[in-house]
Protein backbone atom coordinates (compact mmCIF):
# COMPACT_ATOMS: atom_id res chain seq x y z
CA UNK A 1 0.00 0.00 0.00
CA UNK A 2 1.49 3.31 -0.96
CA UNK A 3 -0.46 6.51 -0.69
CA UNK A 4 -0.10 10.14 -0.92
CA UNK A 5 -1.81 12.88 0.57
CA UNK A 6 -1.30 16.50 0.35
CA UNK A 7 1.32 16.72 2.57
CA UNK A 8 2.73 13.19 3.21
CA UNK A 9 3.72 9.90 1.90
CA UNK A 10 2.60 6.22 3.41
CA UNK A 11 4.36 3.09 2.44
CA UNK A 12 5.89 -0.28 3.56
CA UNK A 13 8.86 0.54 5.59
CA UNK A 14 12.40 -0.03 4.11
CA UNK A 15 15.98 -0.79 5.72
CA UNK A 16 16.95 3.24 5.60
CA UNK A 17 13.84 3.91 7.65
CA UNK A 18 15.85 2.91 10.94
CA UNK A 19 17.36 5.34 12.17
CA UNK A 20 14.77 7.39 12.52
CA UNK A 21 11.68 4.54 13.60
CA UNK A 22 14.42 3.68 16.33
CA UNK A 23 14.37 7.52 17.30
CA UNK A 24 10.75 7.09 17.58
CA UNK A 25 10.31 4.19 19.71
CA UNK A 26 13.18 4.80 22.23
CA UNK A 27 11.23 7.49 23.69
CA UNK A 28 9.66 6.92 27.07
CA UNK A 29 6.62 9.25 26.42
CA UNK A 30 5.79 7.80 23.11
CA UNK A 31 5.50 4.16 24.47
CA UNK A 32 3.91 5.19 27.90
CA UNK A 33 0.71 4.13 26.38
CA UNK A 34 2.11 0.90 24.38
CA UNK A 35 1.85 -2.74 24.68
CA UNK A 36 5.88 -2.55 24.81
CA UNK A 37 8.61 -1.25 26.32
CA UNK A 38 11.06 1.74 24.49
CA UNK A 39 13.51 -0.04 22.19
CA UNK A 40 16.80 -0.02 22.88
CA UNK A 41 19.70 -0.94 21.02
CA UNK A 42 19.78 -4.47 21.77
CA UNK A 43 16.04 -4.96 20.21
CA UNK A 44 15.71 -2.44 18.27
CA UNK A 45 16.73 -4.21 14.71
CA UNK A 46 14.20 -7.63 15.96
CA UNK A 47 11.60 -4.97 16.59
CA UNK A 48 11.95 -3.03 13.14
CA UNK A 49 12.39 -6.20 10.95
CA UNK A 50 8.85 -7.00 12.01
CA UNK A 51 7.79 -3.80 10.07
CA UNK A 52 10.01 -4.39 6.89
CA UNK A 53 8.16 -7.98 6.97
CA UNK A 54 4.98 -7.13 7.26
CA UNK A 55 4.33 -5.19 4.07
CA UNK A 56 1.06 -6.41 2.79
CA UNK A 57 -2.40 -7.21 4.87
CA UNK A 58 -3.66 -10.24 5.06
CA UNK A 59 -5.36 -12.30 7.63
CA UNK A 60 -1.91 -13.48 8.51
CA UNK A 61 0.22 -10.63 8.13
CA UNK A 62 -0.38 -7.01 9.76
CA UNK A 63 0.38 -4.28 7.79
CA UNK A 64 3.28 -1.78 8.88
CA UNK A 65 3.15 1.49 7.34
CA UNK A 66 5.96 4.39 7.88
CA UNK A 67 4.78 7.84 7.86
CA UNK A 68 6.78 10.34 5.55
CA UNK A 69 6.94 14.01 5.69
CA UNK A 70 9.52 15.90 3.92
CA UNK A 71 11.98 13.01 4.00
CA UNK A 72 11.58 12.33 7.09
CA UNK A 73 9.67 9.26 9.09
CA UNK A 74 7.10 10.93 11.07
CA UNK A 75 5.23 7.85 12.07
CA UNK A 76 3.79 4.26 11.60
CA UNK A 77 0.70 2.76 10.92
CA UNK A 78 -0.56 -0.43 12.02
CA UNK A 79 -3.23 -2.31 10.20
CA UNK A 80 -3.97 -5.92 11.18
CA UNK A 81 -7.14 -8.35 10.70
CA UNK A 82 -8.78 -8.88 13.82
CA UNK A 83 -10.89 -12.41 14.34
CA UNK A 84 -14.03 -11.35 13.31
CA UNK A 85 -14.80 -11.63 9.62
CA UNK A 86 -13.63 -8.22 7.23
CA UNK A 87 -13.05 -6.07 10.52
CA UNK A 88 -8.80 -4.59 10.80
CA UNK A 89 -7.88 -2.60 14.05
CA UNK A 90 -6.13 0.50 13.10
CA UNK A 91 -3.20 1.46 15.52
CA UNK A 92 -0.56 4.61 15.21
CA UNK A 93 2.40 6.08 17.02
CA UNK A 94 3.61 9.22 15.67
CA UNK A 95 7.02 11.29 16.73
CA UNK A 96 5.67 14.19 19.71
CA UNK A 97 7.44 16.58 17.77
CA UNK A 98 5.09 16.58 14.79
CA UNK A 99 1.69 16.03 17.13
CA UNK A 100 -0.74 18.85 17.07
CA UNK A 101 -0.89 19.67 12.99
CA UNK A 102 -3.04 17.24 11.67
CA UNK A 103 -0.51 14.38 10.56
CA UNK A 104 -2.29 11.79 11.87
CA UNK A 105 -5.40 12.67 11.01
CA UNK A 106 -4.33 12.92 7.68
CA UNK A 107 -2.55 9.61 7.18
CA UNK A 108 -5.29 7.86 8.72
CA UNK A 109 -8.07 9.06 6.65
CA UNK A 110 -6.41 8.41 3.95
CA UNK A 111 -5.56 4.78 5.12
CA UNK A 112 -9.23 4.39 6.11
CA UNK A 113 -10.28 5.42 2.81
CA UNK A 114 -7.80 2.69 0.97
CA UNK A 115 -9.29 -0.08 3.64
CA UNK A 116 -13.11 0.29 2.72
CA UNK A 117 -12.90 0.96 -0.78
CA UNK A 118 -9.93 -1.64 -1.86
CA UNK A 119 -9.63 -4.07 0.86
CA UNK A 120 -13.40 -4.69 1.37
CA UNK A 121 -13.61 -4.08 5.25
CA UNK A 122 -16.83 -4.27 6.42
CA UNK A 123 -15.10 -2.28 10.63
CA UNK A 124 -12.61 -0.65 11.57
CA UNK A 125 -12.09 -0.36 15.12
CA UNK A 126 -9.08 1.47 17.52
CA UNK A 127 -8.09 -0.07 20.91
CA UNK A 128 -6.11 1.90 23.15
CA UNK A 129 -5.07 3.26 27.07
CA UNK A 130 -7.95 5.58 27.80
CA UNK A 131 -5.49 7.90 29.27
CA UNK A 132 -3.91 8.61 26.06
CA UNK A 133 -6.29 11.66 25.34
CA UNK A 134 -4.23 12.52 21.80
CA UNK A 135 -5.40 9.41 20.08
CA UNK A 136 -8.83 9.41 21.72
CA UNK A 137 -8.83 12.90 19.96
CA UNK A 138 -7.78 11.31 16.53
CA UNK A 139 -10.46 8.73 16.82
CA UNK A 140 -13.20 11.63 17.21
CA UNK A 141 -11.74 13.88 14.56
CA UNK A 142 -11.84 10.78 12.09
CA UNK A 143 -15.39 10.34 12.98
CA UNK A 144 -15.24 7.15 15.24
CA UNK A 145 -17.77 5.76 18.35
CA UNK A 146 -16.96 4.73 21.39
CA UNK A 147 -18.18 1.31 21.94
CA UNK A 148 -16.62 0.75 24.51
CA UNK A 149 -14.85 2.11 28.16
CA UNK A 150 -13.69 -0.84 30.27
CA UNK A 151 -12.43 -0.21 33.70
CA UNK A 152 -9.27 -1.73 35.11
CA UNK A 153 -9.26 -4.10 32.77
CA UNK A 154 -5.66 -4.74 31.16
CA UNK A 155 -2.60 -4.97 33.00
CA UNK A 156 0.49 -3.34 31.30
CA UNK A 157 3.58 -2.40 32.80
CA UNK A 158 3.05 -2.85 36.47
CA UNK A 159 -0.74 -1.41 36.59
CA UNK A 160 -4.19 -2.00 35.89
CA UNK A 161 -5.35 0.26 32.69
CA UNK A 162 -8.56 1.29 31.51
CA UNK A 163 -9.30 0.69 27.65
CA UNK A 164 -11.30 2.37 24.93
CA UNK A 165 -12.74 0.93 22.08
CA UNK A 166 -13.24 2.78 19.06
CA UNK A 167 -14.89 1.82 15.79
CA UNK A 168 -15.97 2.63 11.93
CA UNK A 169 -18.37 0.94 9.86
CA UNK A 170 -17.68 1.10 5.91
CA UNK A 171 -21.38 2.67 5.50
CA UNK A 172 -20.73 5.25 8.26
CA UNK A 173 -17.61 6.27 6.46
CA UNK A 174 -19.12 6.62 3.53
CA UNK A 175 -21.94 8.71 4.90
CA UNK A 176 -19.49 10.79 6.31
CA UNK A 177 -17.36 11.77 3.01
CA UNK A 178 -20.56 12.80 1.29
Amino acid sequence: MNLQTERLTIRPFIMEDFDETFEIYQRIDVCRYLLHEPWTKENAKASFMKKIKDQTLSTENSLHLAVNYQGTIIGDLTVFYTEMRETVEIGYTFHPEYGGQGFATEALQTVITQLFQQHNIHRIQAILDKRNQASENVCLRLGMRKEGDFKEDFWNKGEWTDTLIYGLLAKEWKNKKR
